[in-house]
């Protein structure tokens, strides 16, 4: 049966344990095995690396640089979701991602996630996961890149502020005023009572 595109990457990274490896020679090496199952080559590949990075399975050694710790990896395998309760998330989704529709079928990869995030109490069982394709997957994570946003305009509108630049001043206020119409981030307050 033909393997999916982490899978291959994990392959990969297990026969070089230890070793940094940059994401090019894992890409092409993905590559050349998935289209010996599929007529078409796999859809963002340094992507997925960077996901399993996420999910601690391998190590960011600096960017575009990964190393897969077999030792490492003993730890964080607690935290994911076994491979069976995987197995029944993917089979009561169809296989697909539940958000676009998206599976294996269509050379999507797809994962599970958890509904409720590790970090916020959530457990590994079927009820708190759904099946998300990696595209999914990633935008959700980056969700809290919201709040690095919010907290760079913070430092932008500081420094308008101390040099009087009106133009960029407003403009931060603009923004602000669209993170409070949307309701992101309100936690993160406005500078001097904005």
């Amino acid at each position: 049966m033909a393997k999916s595109i982490n899978e291959l990457i994990m392959e990969y990274f297990h026969k070089h344990p230890n070793e940094n490896i940059r994401h090019g020679p894992v890409v092409d090496w993905v590559t050349k095995q998935y289209l010996k199952h599929h007529p078409e080559p796999p859809r963002d590949v340094w992507r997925a690396i960077r996901n399993l990075y996420q999910e601690g399975k391998l190590i960011k050694v600096k960017k575009g640089i990964y190393r897969y710790d077999p030792d490492s990896i003993n730890k964080v395998a607690l935290f994911d979701f076994p491979t069976d309760v995987k197995e029944e998330i993917f089979r009561r989704d169809g296989y697909k991602c539940v958000v676009c529709g998206m599976g294996r079928e269509d050379g999507v990869e797809i994962c599970a996630d958890h509904v409720k995030p590790k970090d916020k109490g959530g457990d590994n069982s079927v009820e708190n996961a759904q099946t998300l394709c990696m595209k999914h997957n990633l935008i959700k994570k980056n969700y809290s890149q919201t709040e690095a946003g919010k907290r760079y305009f913070i430092k932008l509108y500081k420094k308008a502020v101390a040099i009087r630049d009106k133009k960029i001043i407003n403009f931060c206020r603009c923004v602000f005023e669209c993170y409070d119409i949307h309701g992101i981030n309100g936690h993160i307050p406005r500078p001097n009572g904005e």
